[in-house]
């Protein structure tokens, strides 16, 4: 009998070592009650929002909803196939935001689109987006509900809104992104063999749109974000689809390296789910993406 305990003993340290090899050091960031994070909502905006605060019938700044409240219960986290999976209603603007800040990390996640959407966005593609090196308050973003970041668009297929991979600048940040040009459209797009163009504030384009590699509506999207010091590559489904450089934004003195921050997950008045949201440091961008910033 001795001998069965040690066996069963071995065994059981031989799995649970397996187990955590199989991890290699990616942790989760996602369980039912949402613990790291924390919920942020701005406002509910209407189709003639111009980029100022709302304001009430007498005129006066309505302040936003803040932090913490979660009105509606736009952020819930439900169980699907017996794991946690983050549902946004999209009802407000807003987002959630990490607890830790981030630094030289390879972060993945999937995202699956649903039905629902608000004002200002009923008859628009459903819109989310993974803002990262976040820092400051949020709020200082043209629809005053995020922190200055880098945004990984988050978007449904199907329109000529953008897709997912797609960057935009939030808050006057700024990067270096091969790009080439639309010659109809004039619209900057990633392309690995154009020109490095700054892309942000202060420059000719704010953003700069990926190929689609969204996953058919109804099915699950797999995002991976990969970032160190001051180089990031947008991926989605296994396909890079941005690669950035010199990671940065400006201010009145020069501009200023931004290597670092918190996530946000962003409510933009489209239903949205997230799954298998897990990140792991790095030690060094991995050697198959190194040609992607040469």
């Amino acid at each position: 009998m001795k001998r069965f305990y040690t066996f069963c003993t071995l065994l059981m340290g031989l799995i649970l070592a397996s187990c955590s090899s199989n991890d290699e050091g990616w942790q989760s960031l996602l369980d039912k009650d949402l613990s790291h994070w924390r919920i942020y909502q701005s406002y509910q905006f209407t189709n003639d929002y111009n980029g100022r605060t709302p304001v009430n019938e007498a005129g006066e700044k309505i302040a936003p909803i803040g932090y913490d409240k979660n009105l509606y219960n736009v952020f819930s986290v439900i169980e699907e196939e017996g794991e946690p999976v983050l549902h946004i209603s999209g009802e407000t603007y807003g987002c959630v935001i990490s607890n830790e800040s981030y630094r030289n990390y390879h972060l993945r996640l999937k995202v699956k689109y649903g039905q629902k959407r608000w004002i200002p966005r009923q008859d628009k593609a459903l819109d989310s987006g993974l803002l990262y090196h976040s820092v400051g308050e949020p709020g200082v973003d043209y629809w005053h509900s995020w922190m200055r970041s880098f945004e990984f668009q988050v978007m449904q297929s199907g329109t000529s809104e953008g897709n997912s991979g797609d960057f935009w600048s939030i808050a006057g940040s700024k990067a270096d992104i091969k790009t080439s040009r639309n010659p109809e459209t004039k619209a900057y797009y990633y392309d690995p063999q154009g020109e490095w163009t700054i892309v942000g504030s202060g420059n000719t384009t704010y953003s700069c749109s990926a190929k689609d590699f969204n996953s058919p509506d109804g099915e699950w999207t797999t995002l991976e974000l990969i970032c160190y010091e001051g180089k990031s590559l947008h991926i989605v489904n296994g396909n890079v689809a941005m690669a950035l450089k010199n990671l940065r934004y400006s201010t009145k003195e020069g501009d200023v390296p931004l290597i670092e921050g918190k996530l946000q997950l962003q409510s933009e008045a489209g239903e949205v789910f997230f799954k298998e949201i897990e990140i792991r440091p790095i030690e060094q961008m991995p050697k198959e993406y190194l040609p992607y910033f040469e």
